[in-house]
């Protein structure tokens, strides 16, 4: 026997069952809006969970990203794309018993210079500590530097006053020193009234030219102290009696080839010494990488912390739904009567609660957008504000009142018609 055929929906079928959807789905955002409406303090009250908390995950992301971006610009202040070698070298005994250091040179950096492209500014660093007298019979141990010109632009120094040895003073040898700027306020009480004094250096006189300070305060981690004073690097090896150079300093034009460089920078300088000396390359991008990973874990932490804000007022929202099916209960069972089904009635009510929690949401986005842009726009601070953070404010107000609101929508549903009509 040939079992009979299955029955395909006309087009006219399917078209007016889409219609029916449409007409019963519009049916049910209106009698959600009369509901509302019906009930505007109640659902108000409810409501204002889900503001303060979408609020707070914006302003949350805002000020995470405010922070790192802050973070991150202090560590660049320090010297912007730079590439610091360091080099310990090494010994060795020659054949007629004397022994030599192997050490990195000026012309390692030189030969880096012609070698790897992009670099725009270097400078050597020939450290070394003496006492230099101050006049007036003040003496300071004190630490010096040797270095180019090319080392404020490297460094990133801030000149507060005078001006820093340039390539003819270093060319000259000029006897110049550029001293730091805490250094400067406690001999000569500020910046300007250092310039012009006189000191000694093993009985050899400096004239203070300059007073400058790093971009950014590095609390004496770097090789800048309070009492450091920077003369040409020519002027320091008359001192040192050596060229070997324990630091090399290269700054890159661009950032993003910086750790390229590094390599390569580190692979010329092996290249042209022993194999046993040990160099190594040391860039900003390793501290920014881990900053912008601390600053992002920190930025994720708090933004779950706002999110349950928003879990607190999805337990609003259902306590309120639960009062509000509790309320109509003669409405569902007038509803089912005329021919609702319990599909109707559960979509009615979670689609109130998805209403409810999205205006909520829609709200607080607003209010978290609008304190940051405010700001950027009536003052010179500029707040990176994250598109995202309204995606998620706004993804999990929908998935709040989803939820929350499908305990009440089941209950809804699940009322029997009978026991409805005779509830008084």
């Amino acid at each position: 026997m040939t079992p009979p055929l299955l029955h395909k929906p006309s087009t006219f079928e399917r078209t007016l069952a889409s219609a029916r959807s449409t007409m019963m789905f519009s049916e049910v955002v209106k009698l959600a809006v009369d509901s509302f409406r019906a009930s505007k303090v109640r659902f108000l009250l409810t409501m204002l969970g889900m503001v303060i908390g979408s609020a707070s995950i914006i302003l949350v992301v805002t000020l995470g990203l405010t922070g790192k971006q802050y973070a991150l610009n202090l560590i660049s202040s320090i010297g912007p794309n730079m590439i610091e070698m360091q080099g310990s070298g090494s010994t060795f005994v020659g054949a007629d018993g004397t022994s030599t250091t192997d050490s990195m040179t000026r012309e390692d950096m030189n030969a880096v210079v012609e070698q790897v492209p992009g670099i725009i500014a270097s400078s050597p660093m020939l450290e070394f500590h003496d006492r230099v007298s101050m006049g007036g019979g003040i003496t300071k141990d004190t630490m010096l530097l040797g270095v180019s010109p090319q080392y404020k632009a490297v460094r990133n120094l801030a000149i507060l006053a005078g001006r820093f040895f340039d390539d003819q003073d270093s060319a000259a040898h000029t006897k110049v020193a550029v001293i730091v700027a805490p250094f400067a306020v406690a001999l000569y009480g500020s910046p300007a009234q250092a310039i012009g004094h006189t000191i000694t250096i093993s009985g050899i006189p400096f004239v203070i030219i300059g007073v400058f300070k790093e971009s950014v305060e590095t609390f004496g981690q770097s090789e800048i102290s309070e009492q450091t004073i920077l003369i040409p690097y020519p002027v320091a090896r008359y001192f040192q009696g050596t060229d070997n150079l324990k630091q090399i300093f290269f700054t890159m034009g661009d950032s993003t080839k910086v750790q390229a460089a590094a390599k390569q920078i580190l692979a010329v300088i092996k290249s042209r010494h022993r194999a046993t000396s040990v160099y190594t390359a040391f860039t900003l991008s390793e501290v920014l990488s881990v900053m912008t990973r601390i600053a992002n874990m920190l930025t994720i932490v708090l933004t779950l912390a706002a999110a349950i804000t928003l879990i607190v007022s999805g337990v609003g929202i259902m306590n309120s739904m639960l009062a509000n099916v509790q309320a109509r209960i003669r409405e569902i069972g007038i509803r089912k009567a005329l021919g609702a089904t319990s599909r109707e009635i559960r979509l009615q009510f979670l689609t109130e609660a998805v209403f409810l929690s999205l205006s909520g949401g829609l709200i607080g986005t607003v209010i978290g957008l609008a304190i940051p842009l405010s700001v950027g726009f009536l003052t010179p601070f500029k707040i990176p504000v994250s598109p995202w953070s309204a995606v998620i404010a706004l993804g999990t107000s929908v998935l709040v009142g989803v939820i929350f609101g499908t305990i009440p929508a089941n209950r809804a549903a699940l009322l029997d018609p009978v026991e409805t009509l005779k509830y008084e």
